[in-house]
């Protein structure tokens, strides 16, 4: 699906903003403008445009919340939100040092802060105790009630913030009466950029923290816990959940049974093996031309390089081999949905390839490109997985 470019990266990140509409996270005139300004495939007109419109969107807000509108500045900074996470995407030369990263991060999260206050139903900032330190979090409830209702545990991906998961999960349950708590893991949002925490593949270590948080919560209903992993995400949960048998049920988008596997078959054999034997310099000399003409392969190295604490490209590739279900995926045995769109421009093969190695316990459905739904994450497409996703759920639970 070819959405306002050509290029493939560019083409499916401004989908991805797209999308969030139905939940407040867009508007598409505003979309279509801000794309129309951007020359195809050019990085800094894309951080300068999308920033702009954030902004302007952003200073809607403030007024209609200054002149005493609470709906109309809410629905503003939620898109101004979203818009800023859009302008943060590219910027990864030297993402801990780039002012411009640090200030769109604040101002995302900022901007969602302050809608937050005035949404319709209760919106929580939590603390989740994790090793040594916390991770930041939030919980969004249907109600005040303190009745406790089944809980979707929101795990985000390889360039997800935590407040991507509103529109991304959160706002769809809350309509069918399910609580979501989301969290930045190591590696993702907040965590990655003020602590400086990377990603691991040990993710139990991180889901467990966080379980023992929700279970304490007499909101959360201990028996109707849904862990739900967002993109990357879709490896993180189950590699958790081979350890961590306390939740209901697991929602895989999309599903990914070796992120090593699906991360590295964009390059020749040859190359790889370079890699892995630690001929760097002659691998640098041919990624970097690669990286020249392929916009979604180079920003997905840099952002490797950055989330997982990598010295190098090599490095980052080399840090990436444990992230498989190699050897434990015959532990799973809570029930998984695993959600495979047509035509993934990152993990196409790894859904069937999971639902496959999990069996009779999970259900794998096909999202057709002919409908809409064949993107990475079925972006555009978004209410239909919804709809599956939680209609699947209300029958598991």
């Amino acid at each position: 699906m070819k959405f306002l470019f050509e290029d493939a990266s560019f083409s499916l990140e401004t989908l991805r903003t797209a999308s969030f509409a139905p939940y407040g996270g867009a508007d598409l005139g505003e979309v279509i403008v801000t794309a129309g300004a951007i020359p195809d495939g050019d990085e800094d007109a894309w951080y300068r445009e999308w920033r702009a419109t954030a902004a302007r969107v952003h200073e809607l807000g403030d007024r209609a919340l200054a002149a005493g509108h609470r709906v109309s500045g809410r629905e503003a900074l939620l898109r101004a939100s979203n818009y800023y996470r859009t302008a943060d995407f590219y910027l990864r030369d030297d993402p801990f040092n780039d002012v411009r990263v640090k200030e769109l991060s604040g101002l995302a999260r900022g901007t969602f802060a302050a809608a937050a206050e005035h949404m319709d139903s209760p919106v929580e900032p939590v603390v989740i105790p994790y090793e040594e330190t916390t991770l930041p979090g939030y919980l969004f409830l249907v109600d005040d009630s303190g009745t406790p209702r089944p809980t979707v545990v929101f795990t985000s991906g390889f360039d997800s913030i935590l407040q991507e998961a509103y529109f991304a999960v959160a706002a769809a349950a809350l309509r069918r009466g399910y609580h979501c708590l989301a969290y930045d893991g190591p590696g993702q949002g907040a965590a990655l950029r003020e602590q400086r925490l990377f990603f691991r593949p040990d993710w139990e270590a991180v889901i467990t923290p966080v379980l023992d948080y929700a279970l304490a919560r007499p909101e959360i209903d201990p028996d109707r816990v849904v862990l739900y992993g967002y993109s990357f995400g879709g490896h993180l949960v189950p590699r958790a959940a081979a350890f961590e048998h306390r939740a209901a049920a697991l929602v895989l988008d999309d599903g990914l049974y070796s992120y090593f596997d699906a991360s590295t078959r964009m390059y020749p054999p040859w190359l790889l093996q370079w890699i892995l034997d630690g001929r760097d310099t002659d691998a640098e000399h041919v990624l970097s031309m690669l990286m020249t003409v392929n916009t979604a392969m180079r920003w997905a190295l840099r952002n490797g390089v950055w989330t997982f604490g990598a010295d190098s490209i090599p490095d980052y590739v080399r840090r990436s081999r444990p992230y498989t279900l190699d050897g434990v995926v015959q532990r799973i045995t809570t029930p998984a949905l695993i959600f495979d769109p047509d035509d993934d421009l990152f993990f196409k093969g790894e859904p069937a390839r999971l639902h496959q190695a999990l069996g009779d316990s999970s259900t794998l459905i096909t999202l057709p490109s002919a409908e809409g739904l064949g993107e990475h994450c079925s972006y555009g497409g978004r209410s239909t997985l919804h709809q599956c996703m939680y209609d699947w759920l209300d029958q598991t639970l």
